[in-house]
């Protein structure tokens, strides 16, 4: 099979890279990739929304399947535009439709949807810029910290967590009338503060059937303890030591099953990976949100536990097998580091030389934010490298990513030195 992955971050070379491993595939592009994808597959300069380039790639290169890695060409609909032509129409994906992907697209649909098919979550209700002064009295009444989320897709950015109700009136402001997002917030919910403990679990499904991946846990903020600024991730780890038997069981049975049914029941054909945010609180799982794709950088440490055919599990996804499907996770464990730019999440600076790769040993390196001139790699974005390490146990495994860490350089390079420490017993990386 002839496979295009969509995308150019760390997400898109891990798929690429388990992808490239089947015995089932002739050969993988990414459109539009990167340095690392460069060295696996075949980069095709195509921009992840360019549907009729894409769709004449796919005809030209006969295409078997196409795995959209990010968030932006399912909310703007490549499934729906593939569907509707009668020479695409019959070609494998995997990723939801247009409808669907308003899962991630609108906090607001996804949070009528929970609700309407009682999947535990937090309290929220929804305002305008023309409702911004019932916002200000609701928020009155709320208690404190409370959640303020940006309706569209924000990048990962579109969250302010408030300590108190100025400061919640004050995102308030900026988000409906600053435009702090944009159009992402023209509507913004808040939401109940959940307490708990936060975890991603991933589910691929054909609309019928699912598998569940292995679960992981990312570090959102910039600085150690969870602190500054929020990102795309700066680490993550797989698997979550709290997320027992008896917690997954409870996931399948109260936020999955309802999920996959609820798709079912709204005629919403979905063929692709649902990523659930989860929050546990007290033993109990509470849906922070959808995503309608794999995260990054959890990708990292999820695909390498992967022990069975990745491209047999895709296929049956988009042709609607998936029951047939039997997933086999690697009892080990992964770690991720992230290697992002000085300045990141903020300004950064591109194009900075990147030292060390051919001495990382004993780890697997993903590329993100990076290009390739002549025989140099250069940064090329905020998040640059993720660095994974595997051990039969947590400790093993982030020790082994920190030390590969170690070997890499470049001007301005930042890293958090504390990934996965939370998880074990207290200890200094």
């Amino acid at each position: 099979m002839n496979i295009l992955v969509l995308g150019s971050g760390g997400r898109e070379h891990t798929l690429a890279w388990k992808i490239s491993q089947s015995f089932n595939c002739t050969q993988v592009f990414v459109a539009p990739g990167n340095a690392g994808t460069d060295l696996i597959a075949v980069n095709v300069d195509i921009s992840v929304n360019d549907f009729p380039a894409i769709g004449e790639f796919v005809l030209e290169n006969e295409i078997d399947l196409v795995v959209v890695g990010p968030e932006d060409p399912l909310v703007n609909g490549i499934r729906d535009y593939f569907e509707a032509d009668e020479k695409l129409k019959n070609i494998n994906m995997v990723g939801p439709g247009k409808l669907g992907a308003q899962l991630e697209g609108s906090k607001d649909f996804s949070k009528a949807f929970m609700q309407k098919h009682g999947v535990p979550t937090a309290e929220a209700r929804t305002f305008t810029a023309d409702t911004i002064d019932h916002g200000y009295t609701y928020l009155e009444g709320c208690n404190m910290p409370i959640v303020l989320k940006a309706d569209g897709l924000a990048a990962g950015k579109g969250v302010v967590i408030a300590q108190s109700v100025e400061e919640a009136k004050n995102a308030l402001k900026a988000m409906l009338l600053d435009k702090q997002f944009g159009d992402a917030s023209s509507k913004v919910l808040i939401e109940q503060y959940l307490d708990g403990i936060e975890l991603s679990v991933f589910v691929l499904t054909d609309g019928k059937d699912y598998v569940i991946l292995p679960e992981a846990k990312d570090y959102k903020r910039i600085g150690e303890g969870d602190t500054g600024l929020n990102t795309g991730g700066m680490g993550a780890v797989s698997p979550v030591k709290f997320a027992d038997k008896a917690f997954m069981d409870k996931v399948e049975d109260k936020v999955i099953k309802p999920t996959v049914n609820g798709l079912k029941a709204d005629n919403i054909d979905y063929k692709g990976f649902i990523f659930i945010g989860l929050m546990n609180v007290g033993g109990d799982p509470y849906v922070i949100e959808y995503n309608v794709r794999m995260g990054d950088p959890e990708t990292q440490v999820v695909i390498p536990r992967i022990q069975s055919d990745i491209v047999d599990m895709l296929l049956a996804a988009a042709e609607g097998t998936l029951a047939d499907y039997e997933l086999k996770i690697g009892d080990f464990n992964v770690a991720g580091v992230v290697l992002v730019a000085g300045g990141y999440p903020g300004a950064y600076e591109k194009g900075k030389s990147i030292q060390g790769l051919a001495d990382v040993t004993n780890s697997l390196v993903i590329h993100a934010g990076t290009t390739q001139e002549d025989y140099e790699v250069l940064t090329n974005g905020g998040r640059v490298l993720t660095i994974i390490g595997r051990g039969d146990d947590m400790e093993t495994a982030i020790s082994n990513a920190y030390k590969d860490v170690n070997s890499i350089k470049w001007e301005g390079m930042y890293y958090r030195k504390d990934i996965g420490k939370d998880i074990l017993a207290p200890r200094i990386f």
